[in-house]
Order: C-alpha cells, then structure tokens, then sequence
C-alpha cells in the first residue's frame, strides 16, 4: 500500500508541472464564426481554412491567426506573451490564435490555421522541449543504469551478512527488501524532467519559448551576446529625426516633392508629415533620381530633395548649415537638403529608430557580465552613432549578411560562447552557428525555426529574461541531483543495517517507503519553487 501511495503521489506531482501546457491548449476555442458565401456560419475551428473571414466579438476568443481586414478593438494578448497591457488592433495588425478580444467586434482573414498558429506552435515547442533530454539528464540515466545493479548488489550483500555471519533470517530479509525500496531511483528519475516542465512552462507564461533543454546547460557558459541591429535593437523602419530648422515650411515642401516617391526615405518624409497634419497637394511633376534624391514642381516652386551631389550638380550651397551637417552625421544619421527654387530651405535627417526598451536590455546585460556586441551592416560611423545611443562598446560594421557567421564564428575562435540574437531571414545561419540562438518572435519563420529560444514579445529585454530563466531551471536540476544522491548514499547504508549492531537501529520497509515518498515529494517540491520565479 505504501509502494502504490507513493507511485501516485509521484504521479500527480509530476502531472502538476504540465500545467501551464495544459493551460495553454485550453485556450483554443472549438468553433468560430466565419463569413462564407456573405453569410455568418459557425464551423468547428478544424474546418476554418486560410483565407476565411472570421468574426470575433468582444469577449470571445480568436480562433485562429490572422490580420485584420475591418474593426477596431484591444485584444489581451497576455496568455501569449506574459504581458498584461491590451494591445490596439487597427485594419493590418495581426491577431493570434488563443487571445481575447475585449472591446470591438473584428473581421479578419485567416492566415495560419490548425498547427500553424502561434498558439499550437508554444504547446508543440513546449511538448518537444519536454521530451527531449539535456545532458545532465542523460548522465542521470547512465547513473540509475550503474546504480540499480549496485543496490541490488547491496541488498544481496546485506541478506548474506545478516543471514550466513549473524544466522538472522528476519533480519536478513528485513534489510534486503528496505535497502531495494529505500533505494528505489524515483527521485533521479524526476529530478531533472520535473525542473526541466515547470521551467519551460514558467517561460511560456512570459513568452519565452525554450525549444530545446540542451540549452539550458549551454546557456551558463554563455559570456558573449551578440544582436543583429536592424529589427532587433531597432524597429527597422526609417522616421524622420531632426528637422533643421525646426519650421514646417520645411517639412511640407519636403513631403510635396516626396509623395510620390516608392523610396523608403520618401515614405518616412511623407508619414511624418501626415503624423503633423500637414496637407501634401500633388506635385505638378516630379522626378526620381537614383542614388540623388528627388526634384519635383509644384505651382511656381522648384523642389530638390537628397543629398550632396544633388546639390552640388545644381550649384546649391550649403555654408550656413555645415555645422548641423556634421552634427547629424556623427550621430549616424542620413541626411536630406531641402531646397526651393535654389536656395536650401533645410534640412531633414532620417535614421532606423531604436526600440524604446533596447537601451534598457542592453544595460541589464552588462550587469550580468556578459559582452554584448551589435552586428551591423551599416557604416561604422553609423553604427558606432547607435551603438552609443544603446550603451555598446563593441560594434562589428559594414558586415554583409553573408558574413555573419563568419563573425560568430571569429568570436568563439576567440575562446567566447556566443548567443546570437536576431529576427531576419539572413540572421539564420548565425543563429544556428552561435552556442546559443535567440530569435524574436517578430521576425520570419526560418530564424524562428533556428532558434534555440524564441521571445514572442519580440521584446530585447527578454534575452536577459530567458537566459535567468534557463540558469534558474539548470541551478534546480542540479540541486534535485544533489538531493536525490545524498539521499541515497545516506538511507541505503541506514536500510543495510549498519547501525543495528551498535545501536540496534534497523529501517524497516515501511519506514523505508515513506522516506522514498519524502525523497520524491521533496524533488518535486522544489521544482515547484521555479513557479514563484518573477523576471
């Protein structure tokens, strides 16, 4: 009754730590409604094809992935990605599978279904990372392997001594059956799965996706993090920084020249011009020139817009603003004349724009002790411009994607175990090639696949996050380890009978049973304890 009592107390604590699994896969709504043939039907969310228009209401779940085509609402998307703040949902945005709308009812188009969406995609990376094993735990095993015939050994010796030196057949048998329950390899069995699910699934409460418990050892050696710039410490979307002098003339004239512009700089003139009310009439003609800029007319005005050598090409001095010039390009910054009818009106300086917490991440980093370098094709001086802004003193410039490897690969030459952190498709291969691959969840599905970890909040503060995380969990394994083999090399010589000739101290087997049951409980117990973690 004691053996059973314990394989059942085992059984649920291990069930406990699937959980947060558990949770997830009940996020998933069974049927949605779906706008076939201009009529609202509802289906089983197994029949929802890509491509449907699907309906959500406010307090509803979504069914599937998609972007929307109609409506506006906040959708709590924190089931996801750990974070509490609903987030606004306009026509374009993309919804996730398993997330409820809250305000406004939605229309949106299908675009990952069944085992496609984010959602399936976390219980499978969970479900995997699960059942894979990280090379502690396969030294466990090898150990439970050497260790059951070692006990088998002992209680045998045990029963002989008791019996053939001391002619004791109770005793004999007593201590043969205490020594093979005492030792009964439960909690080394446990002790590392059971941190291992709880760990994995703490992680996806706060959309940190750990893809492969390898890691989670690999992960402590880590001393060099090195991001991708563009789409990870910043947006990768060019803005409008500085407007010199600060008049709106020179703005408008600027979008004016620019509107029809399919350039990514003209559009961040434009955009920033329609953020500031400004009204762009058409221009009366316009022209795009490679590698220039832009000269268009619009009623009797003249408009040039680009660089240097536009200017210089149509004899437009630049004296008056020289100092700005360089005050902007030492801040890595692309700069743009504004001149009408040939004379410069101003100046605009456009530049990827950093993500609001990527100076925070960088920081919580360093204090850590780690090397953190920014990989970049930009120009040094660029780079350096933006490195400063984030707090990094290492910066490797002017590095085509093809040459990113080679530049993780350089750095563990160097003695470094290297995570690489990025979102884009050419981040791929690095990210494979690095001890360590950390990709955004915002970034495309190949360097997502590459990924050891996966941040789904596509937040760079979460690198340190899961990196805590994966020490914590690794820290609880190896203190379950410790536990599981003082234990044993304490109660199986108490089981043997050692004490019994001195102190007439004896474990019988139920006694025996209960410290087993003590042993697992206090395993599992402790994995528990990774529940209370906060980032």
């Amino acid at each position: 009754t004691t053996i059973t009592l314990s394989m059942l107390l085992e059984e649920m604590a291990v069930e406990k730590t699937g959980e947060t699994i558990r949770k997830l896969m009940r996020l998933q709504p069974k049927t949605a409604i779906v706008v076939r043939n201009g009529d609202e039907i509802e289906l089983l969310v197994e029949e929802v094809k890509v491509g449907d228009i699907v309906i959500v209401r406010p307090g509803e779940r979504i069914p599937v992935d998609g972007t929307v085509v109609d409506g506006h609402s906040f959708v709590d998307e924190s089931m996801i990605t750990g974070e509490s703040v609903p987030v606004e949902k306009n026509v374009g945005d993309t919804v996730f599978s398993g997330t409820v709308n809250k305000t406004g009812t939605l229309k949106f188009q299908a675009v990952k279904v069944g085992s496609e969406t984010m959602l399936a995609q976390i219980v499978k990376l969970a479900r995997d990372v699960q059942a894979s094993k990280a090379p502690i735990q396969r030294f466990a095993d090898k150990v439970v392997n050497i260790f059951v015939p070692a006990v088998v050994l002992v209680a045998s010796a045990a029963f002989a001594v008791w019996y053939f030196v001391y002619g004791n057949l109770m005793l004999a048998l007593t201590t043969f059956v205490s020594v093979l329950v005492i030792a009964c390899p439960c909690a080394l069995g446990i002790a590392t799965p059971a941190a291992i699910m709880i760990g994995v699934g703490k992680g996806a409460e706060n959309g940190i996706l750990i893809k492969n418990s390898a890691v989670l050892e690999i992960i402590r050696k880590i001393d060099t993090v090195v991001f991708d710039k563009t789409g990870t410490l910043t947006k990768g979307e060019l803005a409008v920084t500085d407007i010199v002098p600060k008049d709106r003339k020179v703005l408008e004239m600027a979008a004016i020249a620019e509107k029809r512009s399919e350039h990514p700089i003209g559009k961040a003139v434009v955009k920033k011009a329609k953020s500031e009310g400004i009204e762009i009439p058409e221009a009366d003609s316009f022209e795009a020139l490679p590698g220039l800029g832009v000269v268009a007319k619009n009623k009797r005005k003249r408009i040039l817009v680009g660089n240097f050598e536009l200017m210089k090409k149509h004899g437009i001095l630049l004296k008056e603003f020289e100092s700005d010039v360089k005050r902007l390009q030492s801040e890595g910054k692309t700069v743009l004349v504004v001149a009408v009818n040939g004379k410069v009106l101003g100046l605009l300086a456009v530049s990827d724009t950093i993500k609001r917490h990527s100076p925070e991440a960088v920081e919580k980093l360093r204090k850590m002790g780690l090397r953190v370098v920014m990989l970049t094709g930009d120009s040094k001086k660029a780079a350096e411009a933006i490195a400063k802004q984030l707090g990094i003193d290492d910066v490797l410039a002017e590095v085509l994607p093809a040459e990113k490897v080679e530049a993780v690969k350089t750095l563990q030459s160097q003695g470094r175990f290297v995570a690489m952190v990025g979102d884009g498709i050419n981040d791929a291969p690095a990210l494979t090639q690095a001890n360590v691959g950390i990709a955004l969840g915002g970034g495309t599905d190949i360097a997502i696949e590459a990924g050891d970890i996966v941040l789904v909040k596509d937040d760079p503060r979460d690198v340190a996050t899961s990196i805590k995380l994966s020490q914590k969990t690794l820290q609880k394994i190896k203190q379950n380890l410790f536990w599981a083999f003082f234990y044993n090399m304490l109660t199986v010589p108490l089981a043997a009978g050692i004490l019994y000739p001195a102190f007439q101290v004896l474990v019988r087997p139920e006694i025996a049973a209960a410290t087993m049951i003590l042993s697992d409980i206090t395993v599992v117990g402790n994995s528990m304890l990774l529940k209370r973690w906060k980032p």
